[in-house]
This record gives C-alpha cells, sequence and structure tokens, in this order.
C-alpha cells in the first residue's frame, strides 16, 4: 500500500461525514462534518488540499441486492464534482450498513440518538475509510471501488 493519507466520506441528504487516515493507512479517525448545499464539494476538496490527501473513498449507497440505492446518485454526483476540483484519486466505495454500524457502536459506547446525531455522518465516515483501507491492504482496490465517471459525460 503507497503512503499517503486517504479520506472516507459519507455523502447524506443533509450531512457529509469526513474522516481521515494517518499517512500509513492503519487507522481512521472522525475529522468534521459538513453541511450538503452549496459549496460543500469546495469545502470536501479544500480538506483534501489541507491535510495533502492521496486517496479518497466516498460511499456509495447500495441495497442488499448490490443495485444502487436511492441516494447513490448523490453519491456519484459529489464523487465526479470532487474529482474535478482536487488532485487526489477519487473512488467509490460500497457502505451499505456503514450507518447502521456507526450508530450500533455508539448505542455499545453509551450515546443516545440525540447525542448520536451530531457525529454520526463522521463515524459512517470512519467505517467507509477502515473498509477501503482494508480493501487496499489486501489489493482488491480495482475489483471492489471504481471511479466516478467525470461530470457532464452523458456518454
Amino acid at each position: 500500500m503507497d503512503r499517503g493519507v486517504r479520506l472516507g466520506v459519507d455523502v447524506g441528504t443533509v450531512r457529509i461525514g469526513i474522516a481521515a487516515s494517518d499517512p500509513d493507512g492503519l487507522m481512521a479517525f472522525p475529522v468534521t462534518t459538513v453541511t450538503r448545499g452549496d459549496g460543500d464539494v469546495d469545502q470536501v476538496a479544500a480538506i483534501v488540499d489541507e491535510r495533502a490527501v492521496a486517496r479518497v473513498y466516498v460511499g456509495l449507497p447500495r441495497k442488499l441486492s448490490g443495485k444502487d440505492g436511492a441516494s447513490a446518485a448523490f453519491a456519484h454526483e459529489f464523487a465526479a464534482a470532487l474529482a474535478e476540483r482536487c488532485d487526489a484519486v477519487v473512488r467509490l466505495v460500497d457502505e451499505r450498513f456503514s450507518t447502521a454500524t456507526a450508530q450500533h457502536a455508539m448505542r455499545q459506547a453509551g450515546r443516545n440518538s440525540r447525542q448520536q446525531r451530531q457525529v454520526v455522518d463522521q463515524a459512517a465516515a470512519v467505517v467507509i475509510l477502515e473498509s477501503a483501507l482494508d480493501i487496499e491492504r489486501q489489493g482488491n482496490l480495482d475489483r471492489v471501488t471504481y471511479e466516478p465517471d467525470p461530470k457532464g459525460n452523458d456518454d
């Protein structure tokens, strides 16, 4: 695995959770939450630049069947826009159960649903990033993740 900071991104309908790794890709930790809306892609691109991120993993919400879920279009669009605005490699990665896993971990840690609301997106981004780091370590990156189609490409 090449050295470099990785970023995990959980694109929700209201908020975007951000997590980062250390340069060796050993640990993932929460960074921040960005509000969805005007300028959200630019805010995440600024984080990518500030942290000199090598690779960004954007969670792709899929159904249990493996097909894209209703929110997948948001993830595809966000990933394509981010790829245009930063030098890091942007890849989409399956994120089934990331939010549920994060919520469960928070309940186990004693956080109620009201306390979770502020940080669950960051925790989901950590789950996405940890999964992507495992995939990368196993050498399955090209088989399990993929780069988004360029924005505006109607082909």
